[in-house]
């Protein structure tokens, strides 16, 4: 889950183990290995791009994320990336990219209609002209919300050895297709709990498709969960892979 909590050093530091690699990520690495160049958009500590490299990507890799904390992350692990402050919209890119990748469920940040808008059209333009773009979100029919509540506490390691409680707990009911909560560290790095409050836009398949179309850009491919499964009202994922429509 990405969220701006993060932009804090001392919070950035947990976000691996929070979000220990997993499928989506091997699911992204098998797609970021045989392209040319690749931007990854929301990057935060890099450790994709910094994979990719490791395992013997020699091509283009760029991240961007506009937390700087994150950044300082993905700098240390791997200075070999073009690593660059900021958003979509921020910096224009014109046909660079075989592959943009959004992990992370980063795409539900784009809450606005004009957020999402912007983000893919600066999508369409940073990719080549057979270029593919993948990310994924959160099935809204499966209603993955209702199970971010304060009794499924995780406890993380910090970098110090002490212990980091982390809980979620959604406010009120969902508002259309976006859903509000809090994600609250506590431990005795900090003084008192660490509280951030994020709302994700949750959009069917139908909508982002939509969206898609009207920035140029055209499903390729789409799967409910990182094994590839067709996308059903029980997955839990909404995985796309889009291509420039010609």
């Amino acid at each position: 889950m990405v969220d701006h909590s993060f932009a804090d050093l001392s919070l950035a530091a947990l976000y691996d183990g929070l979000n220990p690699w997993g499928a989506g990520d091997e699911f992204c690495l098998d797609l970021v290995m045989p392209a040319r160049a690749v931007f990854d958009v929301g990057c935060g500590t890099g450790r994709l791009l910094h994979r990719a490299r490791r395992d013997g990507h020699a091509g283009r890799l760029m991240g961007i994320d506009p937390a700087p904390a994150m950044l300082v992350q993905a700098r240390q692990r791997e200075p070999g990336v073009e690593w660059a402050l900021g958003e979509l919209r921020t910096v224009a890119w014109h046909g660079e990219f075989d592959l943009v990748v959004m992990t992370g469920h980063a795409f539900q940040v784009l809450v606005t209609d004009e957020e999402l808008r912007l983000a893919l059209r600066a999508v369409r333009a940073a990719l080549a002209p057979e270029g593919r773009f993948v990310f994924e979100t959160r099935n809204p029919a499966a209603r993955a919300w209702e199970t971010w509540t304060p009794d499924r506490e995780r406890r993380l390691t910090a970098p110090d050895g002490s212990v980091v409680r982390v809980w979620h707990e959604v406010e009120g009911a969902p508002v259309a297709d976006r859903v509000t909560f809090t994600e609250t560290f506590a431990g005795r790095c900090w003084p008192q709990p660490q509280v951030s409050r994020t709302t994700l836009r949750f959009l069917d398949g139908d909508a982002l498709s939509g969206f898609l179309a009207g920035a140029g850009l055209t499903v390729a491919e789409r799967y409910g969960d990182w094994d590839r499964s067709p996308l059903t009202s029980a997955s839990p994922e909404i995985i796309t892979v889009a291509r420039p429509t010609h």
